[in-house]
């Protein structure tokens, strides 16, 4: 699959109401290890079908970064059925990333 861009707009429908768990990233371009995790995310999206894989802009996006208390970032979290099941603060290695998916994946 191919990395969404979540914005408060589309956000219901991508998260929210979705069939299968979502990783968001939380990121902004400023951010350095936002930009070492940025690819990660990307490649997990390319491997993975049974989750969903988000980016936040917290720029573009000030009010879900806040409703999800994102005051640092990179923030990643997993979301399953509507509900924050996990999460991470910091630049993550690809192993950690998938181990915060795993117990979500179909």
């Amino acid at each position: 699959m191919q990395t969404l861009v979540i914005t408060k707009e589309n956000f219901e429908s991508q998260v929210i109401k979705s069939d299968k768990p979502v990783l968001l990233d939380f990121w902004a371009p400023w951010c350095g290890p936002c930009r070492m995790v940025g690819p990660i995310i990307d490649e997990i999206a390319a491997e993975v079908d049974d989750v969903r894989v988000g980016k936040v802009n917290v720029d573009d996006n000030p009010e879900l970064a806040a409703s999800f208390g994102a005051m640092s970032i990179p923030l990643l979290v997993v979301v399953n059925n509507g509900e924050v099941v996990n999460q991470a603060l910091g630049a993550q290695p690809k192993a950690a990333i998938m181990e915060l998916i795993a117990p979500y994946r179909g």
